[in-house]
């Protein structure tokens, strides 16, 4: 499974960094986990977005402590994951699943055994026209993004994706001649992130092609920032922790590692983004760590070192 092997691949990485800097960044995740079980985001609730990424962030630097665990179980348990948008679907999802492997119960097993289909029906309510999958069943434009999402989901509940060959001229029609993909139809602009999701879902069925892979590499080298992170477009002057773990995997993915020097991503992350205190922010221009963040920028080093 994708997100599986991801963790694996940022987990074998930061297993080659010291201890002490690691147990600095989960101090600080276990400090965002509220009473209730869940993790806080940057309004100061617990929710389950930032609460997928504290789990995720814990699983790859060493596992849940014991009452983390037992005291996020509570809160999973408490959060129907039925009739969630797909953001939150998946998080919740991701989560119940480390919380199994974790030694814990089986929150997806404790489900109605119509759960599956049930979030089957409702992901397929969110097709659209253009053959990709809208943000709610109010949208008209399919999003690269959540097109990603979805099939991440469908993957984790063993599902295929429907109407493969529809979603692979979706994505083909995203594509930009700047060689990246934009999130909706309308935009002529690539983004970082939507190539990376584009890239992703394209290898996950089989539709990457060489000429497709040049053109990617040729948008990721236009969005190095000179500060040696990646940006999210060419028009945004500063790199930023999602777009970088996102730009770095996907140069990895498409067997580039010289997109961006090593050392330079390394700089950048330990000067801009890293707190000393433990965790990390989204820019240089950010005030504050959260668990969101704190994952990318694990990530990357995870990525770096892998």
């Amino acid at each position: 499974m994708y997100l599986i092997q991801l963790a694996d691949r940022v987990a074998r990485g930061l297993s080659r960094i010291p201890a002490e800097r690691i147990e600095r960044h989960r101090g600080f995740l276990l400090t965002q986990q509220m009473p209730s079980g869940g993790f806080r985001g940057r309004e100061g609730d617990a929710d389950l977005y930032y609460t997928g990424f504290a789990v995720r962030a814990l699983a790859v630097t060493g596992g849940i402590p014991e009452a983390a665990l037992e005291s996020l179980t509570g809160y999973l348990r408490g959060q129907s994951p039925v009739g969630v948008g797909p953001i939150d679907l998946l998080s919740w999802m991701y989560a119940a699943l480390v919380v199994q492997a974790s030694g814990g119960v089986d929150l997806l097993g404790e489900l109605p055994a119509e759960f599956p289909e049930q979030i089957v029906t409702g992901l397929n309510s969110l097709r659209t026209a253009d053959g990709g999958y809208a943000k709610s069943q109010e949208g008209a434009l399919g999003s690269t993004y959540q097109s990603f999402l979805i099939s991440l989901i469908l993957e984790l509940l063993g599902k295929s994706l429907p109407r493969r060959n529809a979603m692979i001229q979706f994505l083909y029609d995203r594509q930009r001649d700047d060689g990246g993909f934009v999130e909706i139809a309308p935009m002529k602009r690539s983004g970082t992130n939507p190539t990376a999701a584009a890239v992703a879902l394209l290898k996950s069925l089989n539709a990457m092609d060489d000429e497709i892979a040049d053109d990617v590499l040729g948008f990721l080298t236009d969005v190095v920032s000179t500060e040696g992170g990646f940006q999210a477009n060419t028009r945004v002057p500063f790199a930023d922790g999602l777009s970088t773990f996102t730009g770095l995997l996907t140069a990895q993915d498409l067997g580039r590692r010289d997109v961006i020097a090593p050392d330079k991503v390394l700089d950048y992350v330990q000067s801009s983004l890293e707190l000393a205190a433990g965790g990390f922010r989204g820019a240089s221009w950010d005030q504050q760590a959260d668990a969101e963040y704190t994952f990318y920028g694990l990530g990357i080093l995870g990525l770096l070192f892998s």
